[in-house]
């Protein structure tokens, strides 16, 4: 495999992480942190992997695993835009 088709296989941001928030979701956090926003996002992903994993976010009931496992795969691979 080649370090193109690496990157072509990474998650982004965009693309992988962002559609996995609802609005009710952004709404309920924009307080602290935007959901919708990269920076924000990585600056506090500690935080919102241990409130993925603890059931405590989203608000209305907790993730499938395979959709807490696409964040920290995300963030593993360098939490790209």
């Amino acid at each position: 495999m080649t370090d193109t088709d690496q990157h072509a296989d990474s998650l982004h941001f965009s693309t992988d992480i962002k559609p996995l928030f609802r609005d009710l979701d952004r709404n309920s956090m924009v307080k602290v942190f935007d959901l919708w926003n990269h920076a924000d996002v990585v600056a506090h992903q500690d935080a919102i992997v241990h409130a993925l994993e603890s059931g405590s976010m989203p608000c209305d009931g907790p993730w499938p695993a395979a959709q807490v496992a696409t964040v920290k795969r995300w963030i593993a691979e360098g939490s790209r835009p």
